[in-house]
């Protein structure tokens, strides 16, 4: 019985020695094909949406040949005289800048309540942050643009700031309230002990440690500002608008544009994004900052 046994156990022989044996080259596995062919597929998609408007932000006349006749740099200049882009930039930077820090204020603020404090109604609190997120921001933008246009706060760079707010601070809160609730109680309660009032143990004690969970929430709000349209749009007003909604006002308003002129706006649109998302990844990885939050949250001891 014990030799049938050890039989079985046995590995099946082979000729082939596993020192000298190959690995399946690529092109011999279907999955590969597969995955080969829809990331083609979408780098294709991708190069055309990208490379047509780059190209033609860049021609002298493309009507029917493959490419433009000819290339130049006027339609930049030419799109930054005449859509005012130096003053849609800086209206974009100025909105961001002041949605991310009253956002990053409000919003810690509201998660160091929620991790620190339980409540009766704290769920039904967290439904409500999720809802500005989850839901389409058009569905709550109309009414919203209403109540701010019986303020006479529509139309303003404070109308448009205070739109913005609405996803944004929720966005902060639930972005900070895991970093807080990772931090022990006990290291503030010992920063007390020792003689610390509350703004310094905020300032010296907290704040050092959520300082990644805070420039994740200020570069993603920042991303997400820059991109915002739907509240944007129904609240700016001619001297308030982001370059997003300029890029839809020099598309479909009134008169005759000359469309290298819209292109050439594209493309710095899209390269704005893309600089502030090549920060964003640079700054903040969100698969480091999953693994930081489970590796750093403390874990009770072992029973017994």
């Amino acid at each position: 019985m014990t030799d049938l046994t050890t039989d079985l156990h046995k590995a099946p022989e082979t000729d082939a020695d596993p020192a000298t044996a190959r690995p399946v080259p690529w092109y011999r596995r279907p999955g590969n094909w597969v995955a080969l062919a829809v990331f083609g597929f979408f780098f294709v998609n991708l190069a055309g949406i990208i490379g047509v408007p780059v190209a033609d932000s860049l021609g002298t006349r493309w009507f029917t040949s493959w490419l433009p006749d000819g290339w130049t740099t006027k339609w930049y200049g030419s799109a930054w005289k005449e859509f005012d882009l130096g003053q849609v930039f800086w209206t974009t930077a100025l909105v961001a800048i002041l949605v991310v820090a009253v956002s990053v204020v409000l919003g810690v603020a509201a998660a160091y309540g929620l991790a620190r404090r339980d409540f009766p109604g704290k769920k039904i609190v967290l439904l409500l942050f999720l809802l500005p997120i989850l839901v389409p921001p058009l569905t709550y933008g109309i009414p919203l643009a209403t109540v701010l246009y019986k303020f006479h706060l529509a139309g303003t760079l404070t109308g448009v700031v205070l739109a913005n707010l609405v996803p944004s601070v929720p966005f902060v809160v639930l972005t900070m309230t895991p970093f807080i609730e990772q931090i022990d109680p006990r290291i503030e309660a010992a920063a007390r002990m020792c003689g610390a009032r509350t703004g310094a143990v905020l300032l010296r004690v907290l704040a050092p440690l959520l300082v990644p969970g805070i420039l994740a929430a200020s570069v993603l709000v920042l991303v997400r500002t820059v991109g915002m349209f739907e509240l944007t749009f129904l609240t700016a007003g001619p001297h308030s608008q982001t370059l997003v909604v300029a890029l839809y006002y020099a598309v479909f308003s009134a008169g005759i544009r000359t469309q290298q002129s819209i292109d050439a706006m594209a493309v710095m649109y899209t390269l704005s994004m893309l600089i502030l998302l090549v920060i964003a990844l640079r700054f903040v990885n969100p698969t480091q900052l999953v693994t930081r939050v489970r590796d750093e949250t403390p874990r009770q001891p072992d029973a017994g």
